[in-house]
């Protein structure tokens, strides 16, 4: 009997018109605001063609107040080009002005005096011409760079609308010939001559083309020679950022102006060579060994483009080449019958890669644009002397000279 009053009761309790947590958490409908922002980009995506000075990219787009009420009164219609620098190493954990550092690029003050709008949307354009010397959007392991367009408007109630809208910035190199680099290796005879392309890009492979002189010493009886048993390879990426302090935390670094300087490797593309190079001891200049390999990026590896940003952000590249050698000897009688000495040799070189964006079917925006008056090229000549010319109607040629140039034009 206990047992079925205890379950009643539980029932009666379950009954009751108590609220529930679920009843608790029912969203709230806040209200509904007159007018809305948007931002419509009409130019091509941001890329800089070319390095820091180049001419630019440009920005232009229309900026919609899309009314929902039947009119709405704005005092002011703003917007702004911001760039955000985010410090992911800040000086001060906490603090959000050590972590983000926010400069105005551009503003827009579309109206001066309190305008009434009607129902629909109606159009604002706005342009700008990006300098080419900005950082290109960025997001690597110790900072991110990027730029936004930030709306706000601001109704007679004192109401505010804001609307914000994220901006890529890219930059992409046109190729260059390729580079011909030559390494010596002391106090051996060898010698590496590598061909590549100094201008690569995050997606896609290329080429290197990898040769190795001085690799047969020869004696009156016999020969020292040097053979490749394997080729490693890696990219690098090398970051730097100086991580500035506010001016509430400038003593942690020993005054404004100043900050710390972190550093990050990793590296983003690798493999290992064991076959495909082509041997020749007989050749002149002391026997060569040549491969050609291709090298890529990792395709997860998210790499991060060269960039020398003026707040303390730099990202570089390298490519990393090691050869493991090993000595042999050989009588000049019979070379094809060589003994390993036993001794080894690792053979490490580093070339210097920019890796940048695609440029694709882009030019830049001022080659582009129609030519300039002082561009235009000189006219023809002009004549000295014009007149009317007054006198009987010539009226049409006679059938006869009609004929000839029929002639002429046949012929």
């Amino acid at each position: 009997m206990d047992f079925l009053h205890f379950g009643s009761k539980e029932k009666r309790q379950g009954s009751s018109g108590r609220s529930t947590p679920k009843d608790k958490g029912s969203p709230r409908i806040g209200p509904s605001q007159p007018a809305k922002i948007e931002i419509q980009m009409e130019s091509p995506p941001c890329v800089f063609y070319g390095g820091p000075n180049c001419s630019g990219a440009l920005l232009s787009g229309q900026l919609k107040v899309v009314v929902t009420d039947l009119e709405v009164r704005l005092t002011s219609i703003r917007m702004h080009l911001k760039g955000h620098t985010v410090t992911k190493k800040p000086v001060a954990k906490d603090c959000p002005d050590c972590i983000d550092k926010i400069t105005t690029l551009k503003s827009w003050n579309f109206i001066t005096e309190p305008t009434t709008y009607a129902h629909g949307t109606h159009d604002l354009p706005f342009s700008y011409l990006l300098p080419g010397h900005l950082p290109a959007t960025t997001h690597s392991i110790l900072a991110n760079i990027d730029y936004s367009l930030e709306a706000e408007a601001v109704t007679i109630p004192a109401d505010t609308i804001k609307h914000k809208h994220p901006l890529r910035v890219q930059r992409a190199l046109q190729p260059t010939p390729e580079k011909q680099s030559v390494r010596i290796f002391p106090p051996t005879n060898m010698t590496v001559n590598v061909i590549h392309t100094q201008i690569v890009h995050p997606i896609g492979s290329f080429l290197v083309q990898f040769r190795m002189n001085g690799v047969v010493t020869k004696e009156k009886s016999a020969q020292t020679r040097w053979r490749i048993r394997k080729l490693d390879w890696r990219i690098d990426e090398h970051t730097e950022n100086i991580s500035p302090a506010c001016t509430k935390h400038a003593h942690k670094v020993g005054g404004e102006g100043k900050g710390q300087r972190h550093e990050d490797s990793r590296t983003i593309g690798s493999d290992c060579v064991k076959k495909g190079w082509k041997t020749d001891f007989d050749s002149p200049g002391g026997g060569q060994i040549e491969l050609e390999f291709p090298a890529s990026i990792r395709a997860n590896a998210n790499p991060v483009c060269d960039v020398e940003s003026a707040t303390g952000l730099i990202a570089t590249h390298l490519l990393i080449i090691e050869i493991i050698v090993a000595e042999e000897h050989a009588k000049n009688t019979n070379t094809k019958q060589a003994v390993p000495t036993g001794a080894a040799r690792v053979l490490r070189t580093q070339f210097k890669l920019i890796v940048t964006e695609r440029g694709g079917m882009g030019i830049s925006w001022d080659e582009e644009q129609p030519p300039m008056y002082e561009d235009v090229p000189a006219s023809p000549p002009g004549y000295i002397r014009m007149s009317d010319y007054v006198g009987d109607d010539l009226g049409p040629p006679p059938e006869e000279e009609l004929e000839a140039m029929e002639r002429e034009e046949r012929e």
